[in-house]
């Protein structure tokens, strides 16, 4: 029988939390009829979602005192074959307790019985806007880094799907994508349709049920004709989507998809 994420205005949440207590965080995401694992960047850096999608990507500067995450060009070089060997490896390719006590914690527990259970991983485009290399530049842009975070960032989502669906058959993932609002502006040496082209291929290589979060404002259009199970948006301030695209989203819908609304919050 094939995977299906339950509709049914079914509640679920956004996993980055203010929270500084694993145990509150865990009991507030287990209230809801999905639940997830919280990300906690008050907690630890190490649970930023960032970093947790930085864990082993070769060329990585961590400073966990300092708060920064930054990517050297020469270290990716010299790691890059170290990790291509290690592409079937799942502890390689897995969150680890030290990126996420929360994460463990929540494999631990007996899920087998809710509706579904949701994970969630910083989705490349996302990634590679936000990490600079040595030059100040995001790693997007470098021909040589982005076909291997594509492929490698899909490795984990499959990986960290594969460990919840353990727990629970419904489980599915998250792709979280904030950077996508800005893919098809003008980005110097990062065309709209490189872009398309490559956010397409790292979702041929993403295990199913699979779907996108994100809370900006990008180009719904493409998105809704992407092959995803999911796509989940912010309501609150994208509200004028339902009427704009409403026949995209009509189709989407009849191919037996789920659309997820929330409204986001700050703090």
């Amino acid at each position: 029988m094939p995977d299906k994420i339950p509709g049914n205005l079914l509640t679920t949440a956004m996993a980055v939390m203010p929270h500084t207590d694993v145990d509150r965080a865990l009991e507030m995401a287990l209230s809801l009829d999905v639940p997830f694992w919280p990300q906690l960047p008050h907690y630890s850096y190490y649970e930023d979602m960032y970093v947790q999608a930085a864990e082993h990507f070769p060329g990585i500067l961590l400073d966990i005192e300092k708060r920064t995450l930054r990517f050297s060009l020469d270290k990716f070089i010299e790691e890059l074959e170290e990790a291509l060997l290690r592409f079937d490896d799942t502890d390689f390719l897995g969150v680890s307790e030290t990126y996420s006590v929360v994460y463990h914690r929540f494999l631990a527990l007996d899920l087998k019985d809710r509706t579904a259970i949701r994970g969630q991983l910083e989705g490349p485009i996302s990634f590679g806007f936000n990490v600079l290399d040595q030059d100040e530049r995001p790693i997007l842009f470098d021909d040589t880094v982005r076909p291997f975070m594509l492929e490698f960032m899909a490795k984990r989502v499959n990986v960290q799907l594969a460990q919840l669906k353990q727990l629970n058959t419904n489980a599915f993932m998250f792709v979280d994508e904030p950077g996508l609002q800005f893919l098809f502006s003008a980005m110097a040496g990062y065309s709209d349709l490189k872009a398309k082209g490559d956010l397409d291929l790292f979702f041929t290589q993403v295990d199913r049920p699979r779907g996108i979060h994100l809370c900006g404002n990008p180009d719904w259009d493409f998105l809704l004709k992407m092959d995803l199970d999911v796509l989940s948006m912010d309501v609150y301030t994208n509200a004028e989507i339902f009427a704009s695209y409403a026949t995209a989203i009509k189709k989407f819908l009849d191919q037996d998809r789920v659309i997820v609304w929330d409204r986001a919050h700050r703090f």
